[in-house]
């Protein structure tokens, strides 16, 4: 036999091995069935480059570091939250409507709800970037931050001279930022002003050849919060950008966000999401950069409103996300209205959408008529026909990509923050979500989800059902590959 056959028999028997090595191990995988079906498709259907694809992004990996530092941490906080003083903690029992949304979110996280919070509702992304600053000069103890992106440039960078600010006068500030989501940040020369004036600033989820190996490259620290003083904070959609400064250039006009100040207990909550971050990252022992965790609780209002935090993603049990917006939607009973930039919902989430139309709740999706991925915006162009059938309200936002996570129901119960409904939402960042158990900040967000309604224009289901069959092939395409994105 020549040495070429030799090759080409060995080449046959390692792509044989690989593509059985792989198939095996995605079956193995408690993926959904549709999820499974697409890796096995690709693995067999494409050698070579669907094994490297699965090793890529198959799996949940959180690497073995982080990990291990992530179950040492969680009885640390389990205790914590055994330690909140009780007057913080909602009293409600289970004839409470909302009850099961409480216990949805508690179960998936171990936070529990807390009463006596007052949240403001912003939604000028400079007035939010120059509020931040203004708190942060304020601070007379601790700044703590995370975010996915800060882009350098206009109303964002009063925020860095913010921090610098604040160290000089002895603040202690930290800030841990994602590394894919900030790599303009990181190369601009901001970290080091930062960390010379004695910020400490650390980058999250580093990726590189041989850490995608043994770590998921496209887990991502998706969370918006700022902590201040363990008593006030801000969460929602704005990453640390300026509009008039980020993706000019993307062709999908301004980004249009909103973001919630707050102050009450749940600002503790908020605070022990970004020490736990902080902690898997470093390894530091948290009672080294939090000593006395629980002391600092913010003031309890007593017209304030009942808020809970659900923080999700790799390292949580299960869904939680998904779990807490399928049990929202599920207790509907009069209107649902949802806002979200990428809308590429999982089956269930569909099905819940569609369940919910039908049995006769006002169900509206506001998006944005442009966003920044082409293949997103055809996997969520392929759900409005069946959702338009079923009586889904569905309008496309044209002031600029709509940033905004949120949903009300029934105009006493909102979710807000920086979950997007989509699967990699649900599945593979780190997100966090306000559940607001109050009539008056659901009124709030939903008059601001009314204006982008006026903002948008409606799908309307004769017209759609027209669309070109070029259109209808780009969306069956691209919602073939939906349980992988």
């Amino acid at each position: 036999m020549t040495l070429s056959a030799h090759l080409g028999s060995l080449a046959a028997a390692a792509h044989i091995a690989i593509t059985a090595a792989f198939a095996v191990r995605a079956l193995m995988q408690r993926h959904p069935p549709s999820t499974t079906l697409a890796w096995l498709l690709l693995i067999l259907g494409v050698p070579y480059f669907g094994a490297v694809m699965y090793l890529l992004i198959g799996e949940r990996q959180l690497g073995r570091r982080r990990g291990s530092h992530a179950r040492a941490l969680m009885p640390v906080l389990e205790d914590w939250v055994r330690q909140l003083p009780p007057g913080m903690l909602s009293p409600h029992d289970n004839g409470d409507r909302w009850f099961s949304i409480r216990r949805t979110a508690q179960g998936a996280a171990g936070l529990p709800s807390t009463i006596g919070n007052r949240l403001e509702l912003r939604s000028d992304s400079s007035a939010i970037l120059r509020a931040i600053a203004g708190d942060i000069n304020a601070a007379r103890h601790t700044v703590l931050m995370e975010f996915y992106i800060w882009h350098p440039g206009g109303d964002a960078d009063l925020v860095a001279e913010a921090l610098i600010n604040a160290a000089a006068r002895g603040v202690t500030c930290r800030v841990l930022l994602d590394a894919v989501g900030s790599a303009a940040f990181f190369r601009s020369p901001w970290p080091a002003r930062l960390r010379g004036a004695g910020v400490t600033v650390v980058e999250t989820l580093s990726v590189g050849l041989l850490r995608a190996a043994f770590v998921r490259f496209d887990l991502r620290l998706h969370r918006k919060i700022v902590v201040i003083d363990g008593t006030m904070g801000w969460t929602g959609s704005l990453n640390l950008v300026d509009p008039g400064c980020f993706k000019q250039d993307a062709g999908v006009g301004k980004w249009v966000d909103a973001m919630a100040r707050i102050e009450g207990p749940v600002v503790e909550m908020l605070a022990g999401i970004v020490l736990w971050d902080w902690c898997i990252e470093t390894g530091d022992a948290i009672a080294s950069v939090a000593p006395g965790l629980a002391n600092a609780v913010g003031t309890r209002f007593d017209d304030g409103a009942e808020v809970q935090v659900l923080p999700s993603g790799p390292g949580f049990e299960g869904e939680g996300a998904q779990r807490l917006f399928l049990a929202t939607l599920y207790g509907a009973r009069d209107e649902i209205v949802l806002t979200t930039p990428y809308f590429v919902p999982d089956e269930p989430l569909f099905l819940a959408l569609e369940a919910a139309a039908l049995r006769g709740v006002r169900v509206t999706v506001i998006v944005p008529a442009r966003i920044d991925s082409i293949l997103v915006r055809h996997a969520s162009r392929w759900f409005f026909e069946p959702l338009l059938a079923a009586g889904v309200r569905i309008l496309q936002f044209h002031g600029g990509l709509l940033h905004t996570k949120s949903v009300t129901v029934d105009g006493s119960l909102s979710l807000f923050g920086t979950t997007n409904l989509d699967i990699r939402s649900f599945r593979l960042n780190f997100e966090v979500t306000l559940v607001v158990y109050d009539p008056h900040f659901t009124q709030a967000l939903r008059a601001l989800q009314a204006e982008y309604e006026s903002g948008s224009r409606g799908v309307d289901p004769e017209r759609w059902a027209r669309r070109s069959t070029r259109a209808r092939l780009a969306e069956n395409a691209a919602h073939l590959a939906s349980p992988l994105l």
